[in-house]
């Protein structure tokens, strides 16, 4: 039960990171972040890992797109 939930929310937060991507949207992954911190944390609580790697990868994603923009962009 966990682990689904954890993939919706990684599955919430990939979506929102890809629109981050666009141009001067990057500052949504100061909110993408610690949505999918959330994220991982309820699929450490689950058995299952897949919901864990998934929020695992937004936030390197998240957190590169932010290095790329200098933080803010």
């Amino acid at each position: 039960m966990f682990n689904l939930v954890s993939l919706i929310i990684g599955l919430v937060a990939l979506v929102f990171a890809v629109i981050a991507f666009i141009p001067l949207l990057g500052w949504a992954n100061w909110l993408i972040i610690p949505l999918a911190v959330i994220g991982a944390a309820v699929g450490v609580i689950s058995r299952g890992t897949a919901g864990r790697n998934l929020n695992l990868l937004v936030i390197v994603i998240g957190v590169v797109r932010l290095m790329l923009g200098g933080g803010i962009l």
